[in-house]
């Protein structure tokens, strides 16, 4: 899957005026990305996808804890106390 911003999957936006415009076009061309921006001063702004790209999300990590009574994660089998614990 293509990355948004990139010229397979540029990021689309919608803007009511010629200047948001191009202070939508000036930004993303200062961090490299491609944009299609559309003028529609009838319709509401839709600028998600930029925002998207100056604001990514991470992944949730879970990292789980290992208690001593629980079986190894190495997969031996054996309880993690009398395999890894101490390694």
């Amino acid at each position: 899957m293509a990355k948004l911003g990139s010229s397979k999957k540029p990021a689309i936006v919608r803007v009511q005026t010629p200047q948001k415009a191009e202070e939508i076009v000036a930004l993303c061309d200062e961090h490299g990305w491609k944009v299609i921006v559309g003028i529609e001063p009838d319709k509401p702004e839709d600028i998600s996808d930029v925002e998207r790209l100056l604001n990514p999300s991470s992944p949730i990590r879970i990292e789980t804890k290992v208690n001593r009574n629980d079986p190894c994660p190495c997969g031996s089998g054996k309880k993690y106390k009398k395999c890894c614990m101490n390694k």
